[in-house]
């Protein structure tokens, strides 16, 4: 089962200054809105979210259909297929896409540790 590509999404107190420690870091912005409050920042093939009042906890998040640099890579496990195994291996789901349906959907699980892991297909 692959996954996609791999980031953490942080929720921050002050956008501006968790930007400004990340780009100590070697981080850059590649995407996002700070008028939105998010920024997406790259270090290599590392991406990290940044995400001021938007989510209680950070996020591990898998994007299915993705490579680092958010382009397209063929063949990929659709997000529903991830479901449909995740759920015969008896993992509990809290947020489910609709089985019959297809292109962009999402999921969303705990590991035992109560970190939200997102796994969210744009595509």
């Amino acid at each position: 089962m692959e996954l996609g590509t791999f980031s953490i999404s942080l929720t921050v107190r002050d956008l501006a200054a968790s930007r400004a420690f990340y780009e100590k870091l070697g981080f850059e912005v590649s995407g996002g809105n700070p008028e939105h409050n998010y920024l997406i920042l790259r270090n290599g093939t590392h991406v990290i979210g940044l995400f001021q009042g938007m989510f209680d906890n950070n996020i591990l998040t898998f994007n299915p259909g993705w490579n680092h640099q958010c382009e397209t890579v063929d063949p990929f496990t659709d997000v529903r297929e991830i479901q449909r195994r995740l759920v015969e291996q008896g993992v509990e789901l809290t947020e489910t896409v609709d089985a019959d349906s297809t292109g962009p959907g999402h999921i969303t699980l705990i590991d035992p540790d109560g970190n939200p892991i997102l796994i969210d297909q744009h595509r």
